[in-house]
């Protein structure tokens, strides 16, 4: 559910009177849902005609309760369904002309890319998907994946196909890459990323070993807070760098 925050002025705050807002505003509202998104995200997704948002007669954007609604729209299906944006395009801009369109499968017109016929067993799905339907998510071209792949920021899992996270990398790395930032460039978070990875394990291992079935599904819960806390670590120590460096 979308958030409508309370502010002052000056910050586009959202009100129940449906004035525009801010793209500062938007993301705030957008973030309860979706944490990863960013300003150059939904500026990117405007590129794409995905949304078009109003504009002052100084330039600044302006968004509509609808157009944060659609931008919404747009970040479930890539999430859930892992669609590319000129087939969710496609989509809302049927069912804004009152059409009755089911929403697109992944993979229906493409090969899923792990040799398995179109529409089959190995059709996409939330838990794993195909080589071709990660290129469609993250919107990269096969020799970008196999960079990817060659610096180790993204590898199929061991039963074929990637997993859902893998799909959050790949278009984490593909906005990086917007910036110009290249697959080695980011090698060093991968080495930092499996540095951490393994001071979790060396915690959790001793009672992952335990005979007793809580105690190893407590290991699992234990690992995963301890890689929530690295990560919330990881970004303020950045951010603290950073204010230093610009300061």
């Amino acid at each position: 559910m979308l958030r409508t925050p309370t502010g002052g002025a000056g910050h586009g705050t959202a009100t129940a009177d449906g004035r525009p807002m801010s793209i500062g505003t938007v993301l705030l509202q957008l973030r309860d849902e979706f944490p990863e998104v960013t300003i150059s995200k939904i500026r990117f997704l405007e590129t794409e005609g995905l949304v078009e948002p109003q504009r002052t007669p100084s330039g600044y954007r302006k968004f509509l309760p609808r157009d944060v609604e659609r931008l919404a729209q747009v970040l479930r299906m890539q999430r859930d369904h892992y669609l590319p944006l000129k087939v969710i395009r496609e989509h809302l801009d049927a069912l804004a002309r009152g059409e009755q369109t089911a929403l697109p499968t992944p993979g229906a017109e493409a090969d899923p890319g792990d040799g398995s016929p179109t529409g089959g067993p190995g059709r996409a799905t939330a838990a794993r998907i195909g080589r071709a339907e990660l290129l469609a998510a993250a919107e990269v071209t096969e020799s970008d994946l196999d960079a990817w792949e060659a610096y180790g920021l993204v590898a199929p899992s061991a039963e074929g196909g990637y997993d859902a996270e893998t799909v959050t990398i790949a278009r984490l790395v593909a906005d990086l890459g917007r910036f110009g930032l290249e697959p080695r460039h980011l090698r060093p978070m991968r080495a930092a990323a499996d540095r951490e990875a393994g001071l979790i394990e060396q915690v959790v291992a001793p009672l992952r070993r335990h005979r007793n079935p809580q105690t190893r599904a407590h290991a699992e819960a234990t690992a995963k807070e301890l890689a929530e806390l690295s990560v919330r670590l990881h970004s303020a120590l950045v951010r603290t760098a950073l204010q230093i460096r610009l300061t």
